[in-house]
């Protein structure tokens, strides 16, 4: 006889014949399945973790219903991408604005950063686990441009482009969202290079991948297409507080 207990997860095996009585004593327990065992372990475990994930957010003064389940608080930014980080030169840099619009643009960075400007705080989540609460950004909001590009009635979807041809897609309703930015500062500094600067794209609400580093065009389209980290399996709708992490 072999009994193994994890917290509230309790499993009794017999080799040989056939057990017919459960064990007596504290551990005794119906015959429960390898594999419904194993779930119950993972999930005492992650149990464990959103205690602790909580305590610290307490303990920092947050509300804890603002960490997504399974995300842990940090002060600091952690840096992670694909490939390397580019180099830019603002003098030739531009970005343009095309598919489903009326009139497409093409914007020098002087000519971007002279379009009215917005500034807000948001909580920021990564599907690496980590999330970091209060995080100011400051840039052009999607209503500045909307209005010079003239969406068509066709226009329901947003492929962010990138450096490197990366690529981010979402809704264009998200990108409406009146927290949504392409930013250029963070914290009151110029967002550096490592955490996408010049030019990001933010998106709230969402794990951060879909808010695109080194962002250089938005195109509108009829239709969703996946973007980079979508064709790898990430999930497409990108919820935190659903653990929309992968899409398989």
């Amino acid at each position: 006889m072999s009994v193994v207990a994890i917290g509230e997860c309790c499993i009794w095996t017999r080799y040989g014949a056939a057990a017919t009585q459960p064990p007596s004593g504290i551990y005794a327990r119906p015959e429960i399945r390898i594999a419904d065992f194993r779930s119950c372990a993972m999930n005492s475990v992650a149990a464990v973790f959103r205690s602790r994930a909580e305590r610290k957010v307490v303990d920092a003064g947050y509300d804890p219903a603002r960490l997504p389940p399974g995300q842990y608080l940090t002060e600091k930014w952690p840096v992670l991408h694909a490939g390397s980080i580019p180099t830019t030169d603002l003098a030739t840099w531009d970005f343009f604005v095309e598919g489903e619009v009326e009139s497409p643009i093409r914007l020098s960075w002087d000519e971007l950063n002279a379009l009215p400007r917005t500034e807000h705080t948001q909580d920021i989540h990564c599907v690496t686990r980590w999330s970091r609460f209060d995080v100011t950004f400051e840039g052009v909001h999607w209503s500045a441009l909307e209005p010079l590009v003239k969406p068509k009635a066709s226009a329901h979807y947003v492929v962010a482009h990138a450096e490197e041809g990366y690529t981010a897609n979402v809704p264009l309703s998200f990108l409406r969202d009146p927290l949504s930015l392409l930013a250029t500062h963070a914290d009151g500094e110029p967002l550096t290079p490592e955490h996408g600067g010049p030019l990001r794209l933010i998106i709230p609400g969402k794990y951060f991948w879909k808010s695109a580093k080194w962002l250089r065009g938005i195109e509108l389209t009829a239709n969703d297409r996946p973007g980079f980290w979508e064709r790898y399996g990430y999930h497409n709708d990108a919820d935190p507080f659903e653990e929309e992490r992968y899409g398989f």
